[in-house]
């Protein structure tokens, strides 16, 4: 009898905190369809979330923009409108100036190599710039190139012509080379190249084939022009409700080891779509020569002035934060 009282004694004493938690449900909102590789990732990450915690923190994964706008997704996690956000920092132009510096052309060639990089690099600066909300991981997409109804070869064929930008610096690029930036979300892009509001745009190589661009665009670039720097947020209101057991649940699933299983599949799927592209007969995608790529090269380095003048702007030191951006890109072989 005494046994058995002892055993249920010891038993009672070391009942994981996690069962004694209270459940909560949040909701993870994503603006791309359901076929994109980031929301089965996505899912099972949250899978992995609800057993690690017992069961005490359930997540819902709503792609398709059904709880906001993509160009909302950043203040939706401040705001409490969805617990964990997918947020483009590049839809809000000038806001997230430190981060910019990852979707400058020409910085990375591979996107998972990249968001290893990345993910080190702004751990560092989030806490400052996204400071009402809290970083997961930060990644990109793999390094997309410019798609459209003309054969751009240099950066004087942009002039007059309009383009959909992936996010804002490339925006700036376009109206640097005299072209004109139309202002789109992932989703609204076809329909913007399809009634002829757009020429051109820059997009991921798979994702072309997933949101029906290569149905309206016939040529493609094929040099790793630029990469979109994205973030998982969290809303504080949600993650200091937890108890410090789930605080720690939702911390191990926001390491770089969780970037990864989270977008290479997605690294992967556009990968993929360039050398599907290469083999339609109706596409034409086309190299630049040596002489054109230095030419693009050279042709934005005043993108670069201007990222610097803004994270000055920002109170922010742009050569430190240069300096760590490419000390991470060398560590992990990442930039170009």
């Amino acid at each position: 009898m005494r046994k058995t009282l002892l055993a249920l004694l010891l038993a009672a004493s070391v009942t994981p905190a996690l069962a004694q938690d209270k459940t909560v449900n949040w909701k993870v909102s994503l603006w791309v369809p359901p076929a994109h590789p980031l929301v089965p990732a996505t899912k099972a990450w949250a899978e992995d979330i609800q057993k690690a915690s017992g069961g005490s923190i359930r997540m819902t994964v709503f792609p398709s923009e059904q709880l906001g706008k993509a160009f909302d997704h950043y203040d939706m996690a401040r705001d409490g409108i969805a617990d964990v956000t997918y947020v483009n920092p590049g839809y809000q132009p000038g806001r997230f100036p430190i981060v910019s510096a990852g979707q400058l052309p020409f910085v990375f060639k591979d996107g998972k190599k990249g968001t290893l990089a990345l993910n080190e690099w702004y751990h560092k600066y989030a806490p400052t710039e996204m400071k009402d909300t809290k970083l997961c991981f930060a990644f990109i997409h793999d390094p997309g190139a410019l798609h459209g109804k003309k054969k751009v070869l240099l950066p004087s064929d942009l002039s007059g012509l309009k383009v959909r930008p992936a996010q804002s610096t490339i925006g700036e690029m376009v109206k640097l080379f005299g072209g004109t930036n139309v202002q789109a979300s992932a989703p609204e892009s076809r329909d913007a190249l399809e009634r002829g509001v757009a020429d051109e745009i820059t997009f991921p190589w798979g994702s072309v084939f997933l949101f029906g661009i290569d149905k309206v665009v016939k040529y493609h670039m094929d040099v790793p022009l630029y990469t979109t720097v994205f973030t998982y947020n969290i809303g504080l209101k949600a993650y200091n409700a937890l108890s410090d057991a789930q605080k720690k649940i939702i911390d191990d699933h926001c390491t770089p080891e969780w970037a990864s299983k989270v977008t290479d599949p997605w690294t992967d799927f556009e990968a993929n779509g360039r050398v599907k592209m290469k083999a339609l007969q109706d596409h034409e995608v086309y190299p630049l020569t040596d002489a054109q790529l230095a030419e693009w090269k050279k042709a934005t380095k005043p993108l670069r002035d201007s990222w610097a003048e803004q994270v000055k702007k920002s109170g922010g030191d742009p050569a430190a934060v240069e300096s760590d951006l490419q000390n991470a890109l060398k560590k992990y072989d990442a930039g170009l």
